[in-house]
C-alpha cells in the first residue's frame, strides 16, 4: 500500500487535488494535511486521514508526516516566507521517511523574470540538496485568476494591467490539480513539468471576449509597471501586495507566462479549460 500526502489540502486548489486523488486510489491511501483539519471535515468522512500539518509550525508536520510514502508539497501563500516554510517541510519529510516530493512551482522558474520566481527557485534547490527523489510542477497562472473583478469591470468598461501584449497560456484551477494528482501518484522523479494551457491569449483578447460575452464595450487598458503598481494602491492594494502583482504583469508582457508545449493537456489526458469558458461561469 502506497500512502499519498497533501499539504495546504484545505486550499482552494489542495482540494481540487483531493478530488483528483480519489479517483485514483482508495480515500484510505490519502493524508490531508491543512492548518485547520475542521475545514476538511468532509472529506475526513470519506475515509480520508486529515491531520494538522502546519507550514510554520515544523512539529506538526512531523507527525502530519508519519507514514507518508509520497508527498505533494503545495506552494504556501504567505509572500517572504515561503522558502523557509517550505525547507520544512522538506525537512519533516526527509525524517518522516517520505520517499517523494512533488513542488508546486512556478512556469519556467529557472529563469521567470517575476520576482515571485526567486523563492520558487530557492524551494527548488532546497529539493535539489535534499537527496529525496522530486518532480518539479512549474504553473502558469490560474484562469481564475483574472476573473475575480470581472462583473465590476464590465461595470467600469475597462480591464487594466501591465501584460503588453504578452501571451498567457492559463488553464483552469481543476486542470492543473488533476495534473498534480497524476504525476504525484505516477511520478518516477527527476521531471520538471512546465504546465500551462494548451492556447495562449493576450490582455487585450481577453477584454474582447469578455466584451462579446458581457454584450457591452469592454476594454484593454495597458500601464507601465509602475503605473500599475500605483493604481492598484488607489484602489485600496497594499503597496507591497500592489508591487507584486504589476511585477507579475509586466513580467507576463516579457514572455513569463507563455508556454505552447501542450505538457499539461498530454498529462491529464484532455484539453485544458479555454480562458472563454471561464469567463462565461464567471459572468452567469
Amino acid at each position: 500500500m502506497t500512502t499519498y500526502a497533501v499539504t495546504g489540502a484545505a486550499g482552494q486548489l489542495g482540494r481540487l487535488v483531493l478530488d483528483a486523488l480519489l479517483e485514483k486510489v482508495d480515500a484510505t491511501d490519502i493524508v490531508a494535511l491543512a492548518r485547520d483539519p475542521a475545514k476538511l471535515s468532509e472529506y475526513a468522512r470519506r475515509g480520508v486521514s486529515v491531520r494538522v500539518g502546519d507550514y510554520d509550525h515544523p512539529e506538526t508536520l512531523a507527525t502530519g508526516l508519519a507514514g507518508v510514502d509520497r508527498l505533494l508539497l503545495i506552494s504556501g501563500s504567505a509572500l517572504g516566507q515561503r522558502p523557509r516554510q517550505h525547507q520544512a517541510v522538506i525537512d519533516a519529510a526527509k525524517a518522516a521517511g517520505v520517499g517523494y516530493i512533488a513542488y508546486t512551482s512556478i512556469l519556467h522558474a529557472d529563469r521567470s523574470p517575476i520576482r515571485l520566481g526567486e523563492e520558487h527557485r530557492a524551494t527548488e534547490a532546497s529539493l535539489a540538496a535534499s537527496g529525496l527523489a522530486y518532480d518539479l510542477l512549474r504553473n502558469g497562472w490560474y484562469n481564475e485568476n483574472y476573473i475575480h473583478s470581472l462583473k465590476a469591470q464590465v461595470e467600469a468598461g475597462e480591464i487594466t494591467g501591465a501584460q503588453g501584449d504578452g501571451k498567457i497560456n492559463s488553464a483552469s484551477r481543476a486542470d492543473l490539480a488533476a495534473g498534480a494528482a497524476e504525476v504525484l501518484v505516477n511520478g518516477k522523479g527527476g521531471e520538471i513539468y512546465e504546465l500551462a494551457g494548451d492556447h495562449g491569449w493576450t490582455l487585450a483578447e481577453f477584454a474582447a471576449e469578455v466584451s462579446r460575452q458581457a454584450g457591452k464595450p469592454v476594454a484593454y487598458r495597458n500601464f507601465d509597471e509602475a503605473g500599475y503598481a500605483q493604481s492598484l494602491v488607489d484602489i485600496g492594494f497594499p503597496d507591497y501586495v500592489a508591487k507584486v502583482i504589476a511585477n507579475s504583469g509586466y513580467s507576463t508582457s516579457l514572455g513569463a507566462l507563455e508556454e505552447s508545449g501542450g505538457t499539461l493537456g498530454r498529462l491529464i489526458g484532455r484539453p485544458t479549460t479555454p480562458i472563454a469558458e471561464t469567463i462565461r461561469l464567471a459572468l452567469l
